[in-house]
């Protein structure tokens, strides 16, 4: 069983639901994204996003774009990324990792060193699983098999657009969770309609059998904490680049962690509101 299955399973025989940030790999301090990485962890995230810098990242918004940009400007590149996840392992093998970017990254990856090393890299590195956020599961089904014979968790997204036909094509091949993006939009995007999240959130799960985050449109206790009550997961981005981005490097890394904290606490209330 992998890391994110083993996470999720003993959050729900423990009643609690996932907590998982997102953070972009070298932003804003390239020599502290481990450290960063580990606050996280420490204040309470379950798995770990971590953002592999791109040129164009279509499904972001501003904050994240920049933060990609910022990156990319310090010479973050994917090999870079699985450098950080392997010093994170170094100190933690427990927190589950998934890699979040785009396609051309990984093509590019597998160009230059050989069909099939990003793969082995990853897994070499400790990564647990892959969200490729422009590769729909009808159009990536032997990428998605590959991972799962490296032990590696194809996640996908689904979003309020996403037909039924989407829900069982992830629905078949998806392992690890679903990322349920909660509004049309990029990510960033406020007007979060809790809701909304409630009546789509079983609809999902019609047709999907692995647990299922809610992500954009969270930026405080209180979203999460609604969010959590109609989900498995909170998935949290936009609003911890911005505070990452707003520290000096010495103080970044307990600036996460303690964001982190408040929402973990948040999280945490919902399972002590329903047995006290």
């Amino acid at each position: 069983m992998s890391r994110i299955r083993n996470v999720f399973a003993a959050l729900q025989a423990d009643g609690r639901k996932a907590l998982i940030p997102y953070v972009t790999a070298g932003d804003p301090y390239p020599d502290a994204t481990v450290q960063i990485m580990q606050g996280l962890a420490d204040g309470g995230a379950d798995v770990i996003e971590l953002g592999v810098p791109f040129s164009d990242p279509m499904a972001d918004g501003p904050v994240i774009q920049k933060a990609s940009e910022r990156a990319l400007a310090k010479g973050i590149g994917l090999g870079q990324v699985l450098a950080y996840v392997k010093a994170f392992r170094l100190g933690n093998d427990r927190t589950p990792v998934v890699l979040m970017g785009y396609a051309n990254p990984v093509e590019r990856y597998d160009q230059r060193l050989g069909e099939g090393a990003f793969l082995r890299d990853a897994v070499a590195a400790g990564v647990d699983g892959v969200l490729i956020v422009d590769y729909p599961p009808e159009e990536c089904e032997t990428f998605a098999q590959r991972l799962k014979a490296a032990g590696l968790d194809p996640i996908f997204l689904l979003a309020p657009t996403s037909t039924e036909q989407r829900m069982k094509d992830v629905g078949r091949i998806a392992t690890g969770y679903v990322y349920y993006v909660s509004l049309k939009g990029v990510t960033g995007a406020g007007h979060l309609d809790t809701a909304a999240v409630a009546a789509m959130v079983p609809r999902i799960k019609a047709h999907v059998n692995v647990p299922v985050g809610v992500g954009f449109g969270i930026r405080d206790a209180d979203t999460a904490r609604a969010v959590a009550a109609v989900s498995d997961a909170v998935v949290i981005g936009s609003r911890l680049v911005q505070i990452l981005e707003s520290q000096p490097r010495d103080n970044v890394a307990l600036a996460g962690r303690q964001f982190i904290a408040e929402i973990r606490a948040a999280l945490d209330s919902i399972k002590e509101g329903a047995t006290a």
